[in-house]
């Protein structure tokens, strides 16, 4: 797989309390993804992206939301996210502090 499809792949962190908790307990990582990435394809792109070695790799869609605003509905788009596994003893910074 080329460097830009990898560039591609992984959206961004998802943040939210439950990934934290998932983070915490068990060493995994939530990340949003393109909605066409495949298993092997996360896991390449975490491994080449943040230099660690993935133990697993669990994917959900994501269906969007339908909101109203005002008389008109309107609707979210889908998308993809991964929860991402990495060996035990290895970590990924998402956050720097500075």
């Amino acid at each position: 797989m080329n460097t830009e499809r990898i560039l591609k792949i992984i959206l961004g962190p998802h943040v939210t309390e439950k990934a934290a908790i998932v983070g915490e307990s068990s060493n995994q990582y939530v990340f949003r993804v393109a909605p066409d990435a495949s298993k092997p394809e996360i896991k390449q792109a975490v491994e080449h992206l943040f230099e660690v070695e993935v133990d697993g790799v669990r994917v959900s869609n994501v269906k969007g939301k339908t909101k109203r605003t005002g008389a008109r509905l309107g609707r979210r788009k889908n998308w993809k996210k991964a929860y991402v596994r990495v060996k035990a003893g290895q970590s990924i910074e998402l956050m720097s502090g500075e």
